[in-house]
């Protein structure tokens, strides 16, 4: 299934919503993943995303929370893998789901310390120890059920405006449209032929030729290394993480081959280009 998002209505609508309420709202594709609408994470979900084990259970708690969806109708409620309130709402075509409305960082009018105790008790694996998120964990702002259920109820109501206005839609894949969408959701993955030909169930050959008018003739294997240097060019820019999980995290391990890499594609290593995009960072302001 092809979902169309219209990312520029849907960003300023979230937006929107979270200069009225300081509630951050999100969509996730059918598959649990981030169509990265959002940008202003509070400081406790930034400190454990500039970890690269951090960003992996972030991940993969939005997957899980896609797959645990239970509720017969509305907004779902748990807690995350760090114990932070949130709660997702699937986006129905008919009985498919297109996407996942999502709302969270917040915390109950449960105690503060308890909620504390608990997120502390979850957060063994930080480096340094749990204590090291306390400060940013209080600045967490604490809602009433009363609040919560307002806001989620103004949410499901939006969902239809969302869907009437066309901000989500299907459309058919032609073969092409499959293999792109394909390599955008799966590049850092472990990825050949024979597994891509039998993932999407098109042979090999079609497959070839369809990577060649998809890169203007070149080969699969390229456009795999395309999507993996721009998704660590936005990484370099956008975080403090260190190179080698940079390299980890587009689907190449291989700190040495990633260098290597990366400077055949764009003529300087890594570090370099991660310099050269601060400094006019700081020319520009």
């Amino acid at each position: 299934m092809n979902i169309l998002f219209d990312e520029e209505r849907l960003r300023n609508l979230i937006a929107n919503l979270n200069i009225l309420t300081g509630l951050p709202a999100n969509i996730l594709d059918p598959e649990g993943r981030d169509i990265n609408l959002f940008r202003g994470h509070p400081p406790f979900c930034r400190m454990l995303n500039d970890l690269p084990e951090g960003h992996e259970r972030c991940v993969s708690c939005d997957m899980c929370k896609i797959k645990r969806y239970t509720a017969e109708k509305g907004f779902q409620f748990y807690r995350c893998h760090a114990g932070i309130c949130e709660a997702v709402m699937p986006l129905f075509d008919k009985k498919r789901p297109l996407a996942y409305l999502v709302f969270g960082c917040y915390l109950d009018e449960s105690p503060l310390e308890d909620q504390w105790a608990y997120s502390r008790g979850l957060l063994d694996w930080y480096p340094g120890g749990a204590d090291v998120l306390r400060p940013a964990f209080f600045q967490f702002r604490q809602y009433s059920q009363q609040e919560i259920q307002a806001y989620a109820e103004t949410l499901e109501a939006l969902s239809s405006y969302i869907q009437l206005k066309g901000m989500i839609l299907t459309a058919e894949q032609t073969d092409l449209q499959k293999l792109e969408l394909y390599l955008d959701q799966h590049y850092m993955e472990k990825l050949s032929l024979a597994s891509i030909s039998q993932q999407l169930h098109i042979g090999r050959t079609k497959l070839c030729s369809l990577a060649k008018e998809l890169s203007g003739g070149r080969t699969l294997s390229y456009l795999i290394v395309q999507r993996r240097i721009e998704a660590a060019k936005r990484l370099l820019m956008q975080s403090s993480l260190p190179i080698s999980a940079i390299g980890e995290m587009v689907g190449i391990s291989d700190y040495n081959y990633f260098s290597k890499v990366f400077r055949s594609a764009t003529g300087v290593t890594p570090s370099t280009f991660r310099k050269n995009c601060r400094d006019a960072a700081a020319n520009f302001s």
